[in-house]
């Protein structure tokens, strides 16, 4: 394996009613997933189906009891809520308080930055339509991880893996990684502590949050290795690793190098190629206190009695991929691989010897250098609530506010995508996995799609008693390459079923 495997992300995003402090976010969330659904979905409007969910499944071998499961891990159950599947093979919900965006299954680096991109677009374009509707505030939606008053949500990552691989071996070498990853892709906060209050800077949004290193929670107690065990594949030869540590990530190139270095830690691990203990004392100390020093000075200190700051364990893993790398590939290695080795390289250099010079790549590095010209300008304290504001505003997802998106139209933060290529992705899926057959077909054949999951599509064929389900077990299956000519030749959904089960 390379960097290439089948991958994916889910981001909540903070919402807030202008003029409405008290406003019900889950009602205003179903506000803005309804009004972008009823804006773009043709025909009938496929639901949500929840029958392969299985939330409660635990990696180690169990599952929890749904008597002590808290309620925000049954997601498997149709609320009720607002929830679309779109024609790029994303889907747009509401959990809970937050509208949700979860992009198609792809397999690169770069087309998760091209959908996760695109479904900020989504998200705009949602907030917008709900704001035409009769009577209703502007909604504000904010891609970041923290309302600083104690409530987080969360920015997720998904990797399929094979099954094969020791649980166990996950925890040992992937928790290392996990605590020293946030240099490389931290969306920086103002405040230390879940509720904000403390004074300073920190390098992550979410790290304060965490409170055990493993466990099946995601609200409450949350580890910094989660065991859900929901593959939405193949459950014999493949397991998904649901990643609820990471950032929200608004500058491309942490995006890009947070799932890119990611995978190849995996495919280590899988290929049992990790033979140094890199294991960490105290994990969930040494998560917080690496977030609290911008600076980036702090050591953790290792098993062996090694301390290491953040960057240098960050370069045993470069190092530990550069001889992974050549040794499996090569000069055969794909070109993202060679380039995530290449950039991560870059980045890790810089952060040792002068961290302010990658304000132009990392979320963190650009807010905390636009945040210092305030304070210099101004004479802010670190506790003064300009500065909160400025956090804040610095993830809003409107263009012509977010103080991300003017550094990006100044040219002072680099990009990876052309705007015509996110615009694209909106409504077109991917080609290499099963997320182009799901939305082709829902752009195809709306009016007679009842359901879609990942796992499959389920039609409602006139003529026909019962529903007919298309599973799609196979995440590399329902690529362009398998079904596109098919679906082309099928104008009607009926000739695509019998086909289908000839």
């Amino acid at each position: 394996m390379s960097v290439r495997r089948v991958m994916g992300t889910e981001v909540e995003y903070g919402i807030s009613v202008q003029g409405q402090p008290s406003a019900n976010p889950m009602v205003a969330s179903s506000q803005v997933v309804n009004a972008y659904a009823t804006a773009t979905v043709r025909a009938r409007r496929a639901r949500w189906d929840f029958e392969e969910e299985s939330p409660l499944r635990d990696a180690r071998g169990f599952d929890m009891s749904r008597q002590v499961a808290d309620s925000s891990q049954l997601t498997d159950e149709d609320l009720g809520l607002a929830n679309v599947i779109l024609t790029n093979g994303a889907r747009l919900y509401v959990d809970h308080a937050h509208p949700e965006y979860s992009t198609p299954e792809v397999v690169s680096p770069l087309d998760i930055v091209l959908w996760d991109k695109a479904g900020e677009q989504v998200m705009l374009d949602a907030a917008r339509r709900a704001q035409q509707l009769p009577g209703n505030p502007a909604i504000v939606l904010y891609k970041n991880n923290t309302d600083n008053k104690g409530a987080s949500y969360g920015a997720h990552e998904n990797y399929l893996m094979r099954r094969s691989t020791p649980f166990g071996d996950i925890v040992k070498h992937l928790t290392p990684f996990f605590v020293s990853r946030q240099v490389v892709c931290g969306a920086g906060r103002v405040g230390i502590g879940q509720d904000g209050r403390g004074k300073g800077f920190q390098i992550s949004q979410r790290a304060d949050f965490f409170e055990v290193e493993v466990g099946l929670e995601t609200t409450l107690k949350r580890p910094i290795i989660n065991t859900r065990d929901e593959p939405h594949a193949d459950p014999e030869r493949y397991r998904r690793l649901h990643v609820i540590i990471g950032d929200a990530n608004l500058a491309e190139i942490s995006t890009y190098l947070k799932v890119g270095t990611t995978s190849l830690v995996l495919a280590m691990i899988e290929d049992r190629f990790i033979t140094r203990d890199l294991t960490v004392e105290g994990p969930v100390a040494a998560l917080r206190s690496v977030s609290h020093d911008p600076t980036l000075a702090h050591r953790v200190t290792l098993t062996d009695g090694r301390q290491l700051t953040a960057v240098q364990l960050q370069l045993e893993y470069l190092d530990l991929a550069r001889k992974y790398v050549e040794d499996r590939y090569g000069s055969d290695a794909d070109a993202q691989t060679v380039d995530v080795l290449a950039r991560w390289e870059d980045v890790l250099t810089r952060l040792e010897s002068d961290p302010m010079s990658l304000a132009d790549q990392l979320d963190w590095v650009a807010k905390l250098k636009l945040l210092e010209q305030y304070r210099t300008r101004d004479g802010l304290d670190w506790d003064d609530a300009k500065l909160q504001l400025i956090d804040l505003q610095y993830s809003d997802i409107r263009p012509e506010k977010g103080l991300y998106h003017r550094l990006a139209q100044a040219g002072r933060i680099q990009r990876l995508l052309a705007d015509d290529e996110v615009h694209t992705a909106m409504t077109v899926p991917p080609e290499e996995t099963r997320a182009y057959f799901r939305g082709r077909c829902l752009e195809k054949y709306a009016s007679d799609i009842a359901a879609a999951s990942w796992d499959s599509v389920i039609f409602d064929l006139p003529g026909r008693d019962a529903l007919q389900r298309v599973p799609t077990i196979d995440p590399l299956r329902g690529s362009r390459a398998h079904v596109g000519e098919l679906i082309d030749s099928c104008d009607t959904a009926d000739a695509l079923v019998r086909a289908l089960t000839r």
